[in-house]
This record gives structure tokens, sequence and C-alpha cells, in this order.
């Protein structure tokens, strides 16, 4: 008797099965491996966080952001300040510490891993987010007018990036410029828009670090709100990650901000002020 074999049909759907199973097989690993980038990359924004308070401590002062213009220009993961007491200053930036706080690139700058001691970084002295992208900062760089103990001589002074200023103006100094909006709806290059979008104030945060997600930081593929992260000015955008389906297009961007109350009171507990 002769032993039936499978037919082309039995077989299609066999493949079918076995398609589908390995399909949703590398659906969860894909979803597992983004998960785990996802919060690899929240642990590293944290550490960064502590970092730059921990260098407050030690230094009196925030860190200056580090500076990327291109391979060949670039500041190697170390604060860049401006060689002289004046911003802006494109073509002369110097890493050397600057006692008058001027930064090179306040507000699209990068973490300055080579300065507060990240011990991972790229071949050029970045920290990295877990897909690679180099994570981001900003500093504060005005102060609001009459918040200071001591007036400084104008409200462009920088404050928080230089230890002397810290000490000679006063704890009382708040800051007057970066913002952390709800979305890109509205907003202008120096405030949220609508009073509600505004997450953080000009008076309450004097740093932000960031990651530019999965999809990077050349990419404006992701719509307005990724936008908002990258065109150089104070205002930036956090919420959760949205679809590219989503009203302002896909985000992925990780966010984090230090408030003037967490690093005046770091200060203060060092002993450092008032």
């Amino acid at each position: 008797m002769r032993s039936r074999g499978f037919t082309l049909v039995e077989l299609a759907v066999v493949l079918a099965i076995v398609g589908l199973a390995f399909g949703g097989l590398a659906y969860t690993i894909t979803a597992q491996i983004e998960s785990r980038n996802f919060e690899d990359t929240r642990r590293r924004l944290d550490q960064a966080r502590e970092l730059l308070l921990a260098f407050a401590v030690v230094n009196g002062r925030l860190p200056c952001p580090a500076r990327y213009a291109g391979s060949a220009s670039h500041s190697q993961g170390l604060e860049s300040f401006c060689a002289a007491a004046s911003s802006p200053c494109s073509g002369a930036e110097t890493t050397a510490v600057q006692a008058h706080g001027y930064c090179s690139n306040p507000f699209d700058g990068f973490l300055p891993a080579a300065s507060i001691g990240v011990a991972s970084v790229d071949t050029s002295g970045f920290a990295t987010d877990a897909w690679g992208n180099r994570l981001r900062y900003a500093v504060t760089r005005r102060s609001a007018p009459g918040s200071c103990a001591v007036s400084p001589p104008s409200s462009a002074t920088p404050i928080v990036t230089s230890s002397a200023n810290v000490k000679a103006y006063g704890i009382a100094c708040q800051p007057n410029d970066l913002l952390v909006c709800r979305s890109a709806s509205g907003i202008t290059p120096t405030d949220c828009g609508p009073t509600a979008n505004a997450i953080m104030t000009t008076t309450t945060v004097v740093a932000v670090v960031y990651s530019t997600g999965k999809n990077g930081a050349g990419s404006h593929a992701g719509g307005p709100d990724e936008g908002a992260n990258l065109d150089a000015d104070p205002i930036f955008v956090a919420h959760p990650p949205a679809p590219a389906g989503a009203p302002n297009g896909e985000f992925d961007d990780q966010v984090t901000w230090i408030s003037v109350g967490e690093l005046y009171g770091k200060l203060v507990s060092a002993g450092l002020l008032p």
C-alpha cells in the first residue's frame, strides 16, 4: 500500500501557518528590543541629569553644552564657551573654562559628556542614546529682570553657567528663556502660545536634556513637535510617544529637565549658597 503525501493545498496551509508564527515572533522580538532601547535611553537621560547636578555641586555652576558643527569642528564632548564675554560667538569658541559663563551653543548643543564624567561615549567623545544618536542639552542664558538679589549688568548676563555670577547675584535669580511645551501647536520662538500648553515656565527651568529617539536628530519627518526640539531656540516640546499618524506627526523624543529650585537646592545643601 502506497503512503499518501501532502497535497499542494495542505503544504500551502502549513507554510502559511509557519509564516504567521515566525512573523508574530519577529514582531514580538522587535517590540521587546524597542521597549528595551526606550528604557535604556530613559536611564541614560536620568544618569545625565544626575551627573549635571553633581557637576554643579562640585563646580558651583551648570556646565555649558558641548558643540558639534561637523566631524572636523567640535568640542570632543567638552563644554564649549565663547572666548569673549558675549554671545553668539560662532567661530570664536573655546573648551577652556571661562569665568564669564557665556556658552557658544546654549540652545543647540550636546551633553558635555567628557566634562561631566559620562563613561560611555562615541569616538568623538559624545554621549549617545540607545540608537546611537547623541544626547542633546540646553541651558538657560538669561535671568528674569529684577529677580536677582543683586542685579547683574544685564538680563543677558549668564548666571547658572558661571560660579562667580551664581555667588555674586544671589540665589533669587530666576531663568527667563527655556520653556517646555506640550505641543508645537501655537508656539513661537519665545513662548508656548496658549497658556495651558506650557509644562514648565521660563522662570522654572534652567536646563533641558533630551534624546531625539530612534528616528534621529537629522529627521524632521516626525513633524512640528520633533522639529521644535531642533530649531536652536529655547522652546522645547515633551509628551508621550506618538505614531506617524498623530496630529503633529510622529514623536519619539525623550525629554527631561532641571528646575531652578533643584539646582539652587543642591548648591545650598552643598554649602555653596547662599
